[in-house]
Parts: C-alpha cells; sequence; structure tokens
C-alpha cells in the first residue's frame, strides 16, 4: 500500500515538476525579462528567496537520489555504491557535511543576503542546505534504526521524514504567489502571439 502511495505521490509531483519546467523553459526563452521580474518581485525577501530555493533543491535532489539508488539496486547504467576501505558510504554521510557546512556558513554569517554581496552566497547555501536535507532524510530509516532497511518495509519512514520536512521547507511556497505569477505570465505571453 505504500508503495502505491509513494508512487503515486512521485507521478503528481513529476507531473507538475514537467509543468512547472515547461512553464520556465517558455518564460526563459520567449520572455526572459518577465522571468527576471516576476522572480524579483515574488522574492524580494532574502529569507523568502533562501526557502523557495532550498524547497526547490530538496525536492529535486531528493528524486534524483532516489532514482540513482533504484537504478544501482537493480544494476542499470553506470551508478555504483561509493565505497572507502571497503566500507560503504551511504549518501546521508555527503548530506551531513552539506548540513555542517552550510550551519557554519550561517553562523559566520556568509550566505545571510543580508547585504547585496552576499545574495549569490544566500542563494548557493539555500540550494546546498535542500540538498544536505534531501541527501540525509532519504536514508532517514537507516539512522533512526541504525541498520540499512532502505530496501525493506521499514524503509519508507525516509520516504515519510522527506514527505513531512518536505511539507514544512515548502509552506507558503508552492501554490503560492510566485507560481500564480509565473501561469499568469505565461498566459499573458502566449496570448502575444
Amino acid at each position: 500500500m505504500w508503495l502505491k502511495i509513494f508512487w503515486g505521490t512521485s507521478v503528481v509531483v513529476a507531473s507538475a515538476a514537467i509543468v512547472l519546467a515547461v512553464l520556465l523553459g517558455h518564460l526563459t526563452l520567449r520572455a526572459p525579462e518577465t522571468l527576471r521580474a516576476l522572480y524579483r518581485r515574488h522574492f524580494d525577501d532574502p529569507r523568502r528567496e533562501r526557502l523557495f530555493l532550498s524547497s526547490a533543491s530538496f525536492f529535486v535532489m531528493f528524486f534524483v537520489v532516489r532514482g540513482i539508488t533504484h537504478a544501482i539496486h537493480a544494476g542499470v547504467g553506470p551508478f555504483r555504491d561509493m565505497t572507502g576501505g571497503g566500507i560503504h558510504i551511504h549518501h546521508l554521510v555527503w548530506g551531513i557535511v552539506l548540513l555542517l557546512a552550510v550551519g557554519y556558513a550561517w553562523l559566520a554569517q556568509v550566505g545571510l543576503g543580508t547585504s547585496r554581496s552576499s545574495i549569490v552566497g544566500s542563494r548557493i547555501t539555500a540550494i546546498l542546505y535542500g540538498i544536505g536535507a534531501a541527501l540525509t532524510l532519504d536514508e532517514f530509516a537507516l539512522w533512526l534504526r541504525l541498520e540499512d532497511v532502505y530496501w525493506s518495509r521499514e524503509g519508507r519512514e525516509s520516504v515519510e521524514a522527506v514527505l513531512l520536512f518536505g511539507g514544512l521547507l515548502s509552506v507558503g511556497l508552492w501554490g503560492g504567489r510566485f507560481l500564480q505569477g509565473l501561469v499568469r505570465a505565461t498566459a499573458r505571453v502566449l496570448r502575444r502571439r
């Protein structure tokens, strides 16, 4: 049952991501200045922009890492498990490293977006935070149980943790003013034809 819910949710999220990518691609090619103005208008607050970027990178990385992990498990493609000294290095290790690095940067007040010079740093640290959180939470069941249960029934706890955290991270963003503005701007550009 959980597998059906996961795949059903995955299809909905993937469909929404495809629609969003098409809208973004269309505006990027046909009216890049409209997209820039729309982005600036809806993400003029650095905190809101960081939430958006970390949320987007979180979900993208979760689906990417799930896809790669499934490919490794099925023996498909060029992907292989990472090992060091004969030890399997789980991707949550890289997530923890990223979260520690971003946390340290924010403690040092790097990348807060409070000054003009730190806006790029703010965007980079927000994206890295989302990536690190996805890599870590994708293996939540492993660090909860201290055993590799990724492919067992208990492994669904990771998906539940991802959905819970992703929902919290995305509150007020998905379906918000920016996405509504994106749809309206795309419709205006299409009517110009």
